[in-house]
């Protein structure tokens, strides 16, 4: 018997173990991320102990990853937004 994706059976053994190393991987992955969002909070602390600004930092970070067009257009939609606001 063939089963489709959404039916909550599994056809047979083969498909059981290959969805079980997906589950198992996944988790893994998950448990990763934990760790590596750990060390990211351990660094930060780092960072606030050094005298840094944590909160600067982060936007930082977020600048490098952006886009060189897109930071470009936010800068310049931020500056006219602080203009209009006087600020």
């Amino acid at each position: 018997m063939d089963v489709g994706h959404n039916s909550g059976e599994v056809a047979e053994p083969l498909a059981a173990d290959r969805l079980r190393s997906f589950v198992e991987r996944y988790e893994r992955i998950d448990e990763e991320v934990a760790e590596r969002r750990a060390d990211q909070k351990d660094l930060m602390q780092e960072i606030a102990s050094a005298g840094f600004d944590k909160k600067v930092v982060r936007q930082l970070i977020r600048i490098r990853k952006m886009d060189p067009d897109e930071l470009s257009e936010a800068e310049a939609l931020l500056e006219t937004y602080r203009r209009a606001l006087g600020c």
